[in-house]
């Protein structure tokens, strides 16, 4: 699974759904004048830059391990510290946030609960930790209709609903796991336009994440199949809207 992807390509493939709900995470979670705040796994900046706009950029921190990432976000968000790192090893030190955020991460973490505990450790007491992640288990985000395309030509395949906190109720145990108390859960929901099917269609072939690595591996008959199956799914003519939900979880780092 990649996202040493070009930033361009994430920002076709997934922007038009993670830019929006970036901004319904932010109303959320409600950052205040003077907080400080870390994205974790800010990807190209859509929630780092939704940050950067309501708290200042001297007063925002971004990590992502994409490489490719990590130079868009600092090209887009000059005042912003972002630097390479994964969410399991965070290179800050305890209690340096009041919000510590990641949106569409923990589904792609190595190690969700660790993650997660790392975000409660550079977070302050009264400080808050939140995450959200597409609802792949109950076929509510943003990828509906390609992995039901694929599952009807392979039936074996599972997609992305088997992820991190993909199910209801699973973000939050996952953060209750890593010892952060007050949990709440909460559900978005965001719309995105394309122009028309190849619109929404070629972002598939980019390469990016499970559904990117899933196109790149079938020869040219079966993306041909696959590509007319989700054209099947979708209006063949005009513009095609998409609604996509994700679970969101909100926790308070565990007082000493």
């Amino acid at each position: 699974m990649s996202f040493e992807v070009r930033a361009d390509a994430y920002g076709r493939f997934m922007g038009r759904y993670s830019e929006p709900l970036a901004v319904e995470f932010a109303d959320m979670v409600r950052p205040l004048p003077g907080q400080r705040a870390l994205d974790v796994g800010c990807g190209t900046g859509a929630l780092t830059s939704v940050l950067a706009d309501r708290l200042g950029a001297e007063f925002v921190s971004a990590v992502d391990p994409s490489s490719s990432f990590v130079a868009a976000s600092r090209s887009r968000l000059p005042g912003v510290d972002v630097r390479p790192a994964s969410a399991e090893r965070l290179p800050f030190a305890d209690e340096s946030f009041d919000l510590t955020l990641a949106s569409l991460v923990v589904h792609f973490m190595t190690d969700p609960v660790a993650g997660i505990r790392e975000m409660a450790r550079v977070t302050r007491t009264q400080g808050v930790v939140g995450a959200c992640v597409w609802d792949y288990a109950a076929g509510g985000g943003p990828l509906t209709e390609f992995w039901q395309a694929v599952r009807s030509m392979d039936p074996a395949v599972s997609g992305e609903s088997e992820l991190a906190g993909a199910r209801e109720g699973h973000l939050a145990e996952l953060f209750a796991e890593a010892g952060l108390r007050d949990v709440e859960s909460a559900v978005m929901s965001v719309t995105a336009r394309f122009e028309g099917f190849e619109d929404w269609w070629e972002p598939f072939t980019f390469g990016v994440g499970p559904a990117g690595d899933y196109v790149r591996g079938l020869d040219e008959r079966g993306r041909a199949e696959l590509r007319s199956r989700c054209a099947s799914l979708l209006p063949e003519d005009g513009p095609v809207q998409l609604s996509a939900a994700a679970w969101v979880a909100i926790g308070r780092p565990a007082s000493e």
